[in-house]
């Protein structure tokens, strides 16, 4: 149209609130349609979190993954509205974000394999006032007032806030490696996380239908929090990487995926129960969290998932003031401490092996049963974020995360990322404000010639692992590379020092705080003992 062409549509998702990506999933159900029709479409997150912290960190990594379940084949990841600066919007310091913010999540979207980021709002400015008057308040260009852009990295007069410096560094590091990241995927476990679009298309409804009514808030306390907080979160920090899977419209393969998980309410469409069913069939591994469903979409009693299981919902219970409901830990989940919840599905079963009973009755909340070749599991009792526990359970299953860490407290974000070329990066993000020290592992060998890394509060680094830049090979290091060029490169890692091993034909020389062993081959074994050094080549 009028000469415009090969520019790409990009549709704008929003979604977060309060900090929070619950509702983020309205806005795919919204408008995956209108930019999955054809070629030529982009999708784009809209993304408010703030502080990327131990409380929204899996918010980010699931809706990406959920914004990846609806694509098409070659839409990337994006971020049209990619949340930066200070969080002051209303100009009186009610917000105030840490400088990781922008870093961390960008970090993040990056991992999973986002190809553009646009920073939002990079820059305030002045809102200018019309020729004519328009008797608006104002008369000017936006209603924000003369100046906008007050939370902004550069303020509306060009001043630059406290965390520009970050993000700047953080933009540099990235296209440092900007060859190597626009080419590599993430490297997921054979896992899924599940989308029904259908469960998040709730803003509309007949007011005065209690059948609606009764779905709709069904839906709403079971298709994300829950789900989430617990069954997400504890899967990131046992370190499972894996994406979304819109189960709504897409098949189910066990060959590609060995298990899906999903956050399940009492209402699911027939033909998605169906679908699972052969999955399982076919040896899938599907793991509920939630409520098991009882009804169709329409309300009509529709079990066929849980009776290919031989299981049957009795009723859902609920602890009150007095009756302070408790699950007892069977099977699988035993040896583990009685744990209070607030409610419990309740099923009925002559053969399922039980996860969790209620005290006092031991009715059957959570369990775990054969379906043809695959295994259907339900956790249909609210519970804590036992990491350990949802790691045995699809452990027992045979999927198992490849990556994994020693350090005890957890708060570590960890995925990597490889290209065609066997390239790859550890992506690894530290969620606390405390400094962290630990040994990464792969398939239970401890990377980086058995050296720990050393990781800074609230920092981030991309660890390279057989990475090329010109003519110099980095086989290790447990840096990141802060800036490159043919003649020098700088790494940046923790204060506590650095390990690199790299190969090169060229002559290596470096500063003072640093050891250098050359070794066979061309070979040099850096070891840096400080937060960043700079070697250069000749």
């Amino acid at each position: 149209m009028f000469g415009v062409h090969a520019i790409p549509f990009i549709v704008n998702i929003h979604g977060t609130g309060g900090g929070r990506g619950f509702t983020f999933p309205i806005g795919i159900s919204q408008l995956y349609e209108s930019y999955t029709q054809a070629p030529g479409y982009l999708s784009g997150s809209d993304i408010y979190f703030g502080d990327l912290t131990m409380e929204t960190f899996q918010d980010l990594y699931l809706i990406n993954g959920m914004m990846d379940a609806v694509h098409r084949p070659e839409q990337p990841l994006s971020s049209i509205e990619f949340n930066c600066g200070d969080g002051n919007f209303g100009e009186n310091y009610g917000g105030r974000y840490d400088p990781s913010a922008a870093d961390l999540k960008a970090r993040m979207c990056i991992a999973q394999g986002n190809r553009l980021l646009n920073y939002y709002l990079f820059a305030g400015g002045q809102n200018y006032r019309f020729n004519q008057v328009h008797g608006d308040g104002n008369d000017r260009i936006a209603a924000t007032g003369e100046r906008h852009g007050f939370a902004a990295p550069i303020d509306p007069e060009g001043y630059e806030n406290y965390t520009y410096p970050r993000m700047a560094e953080s933009i540099q590091t990235v296209m440092a490696q900007k060859e190597q990241l626009a080419a590599m995927e993430e490297e997921r476990d054979s896992l899924v996380f599940g989308f029904i679009p259908d469960y998040f298309m709730t803003e509309y409804r007949y007011p005065k239908s209690h059948r609606m009514k009764m779905l709709y808030q069904n839906l709403e306390t079971y298709r994300a929090h829950g789900a989430w907080e617990i069954m997400g979160r504890a899967l990131l920090l046992a370190n499972y990487r894996f994406t979304g899977h819109d189960v709504q419209n897409k098949e189910l393969d066990p060959s590609e995926q060995k298990a899906i998980v999903l956050p399940s309410a009492s209402y699911m469409s027939r033909s998605i129960q169906k679908k699972l069913v052969t999955y399982m069939k076919n040896g899938g591994t599907v793991l509920l969290y939630g409520e098991a469903p009882a009804y169709d979409m329409e309300g009509n009693k529709c079990q066929l998932l849980l009776e290919a299981a031989n299981v049957e919902v009795v009723k859902t219970r609920h602890a009150t003031e007095k009756q302070f409901l408790s699950v007892v830990a069977r099977g699988l989940a035993s040896p583990r401490p009685e744990v209070r919840t607030h409610v419990a599905q309740v099923f009925s079963s002559q053969d399922a092996e039980p996860i969790f009973q209620l005290y006092g009755t031991d009715e059957l909340t959570s369990f775990k049963e054969q379906v043809g070749q695959g295994t259907l599991m339900v956790i249909g009792n609210a519970y804590r974020c036992d990491i350990d526990l949802f790691q045995k359970l699809l452990t027992s299953v045979g999927v198992q995360p490849t990556l994994s860490h020693d350090y005890k407290h957890h708060g570590l974000f960890m995925t990597s990322t490889r290209d065609e070329k066997g390239q790859r990066f550890i992506h690894v993000l530290n969620l606390d404000g405390l400094e962290k020290s630990f040994a990464i592992y792969e398939h239970k060998q401890m990377l980086f010639n058995r050296v720990n890394v050393h990781l800074d509060a609230r920092a981030g680094l991309l660890l390279p692992l057989n990475v090329s830049y010109g003519s110099v090979k980095i086989l290790y290091a447990t840096a990141e590379v802060k800036w490159y060029q043919k003649t020098s490169m700088t790494f940046k890692g923790s204060r506590k020092g650095f390990v690199i091993f790299l190969q090169t034909k060229q002559v290596v020389q470096v500063g003072s705080g640093v050891m250098v062993k050359r070794l066979e081959n061309h070979h040099y074994l850096l070891q840096a003992e400080q937060a960043e050094c700079t070697i250069t080549f000749r």
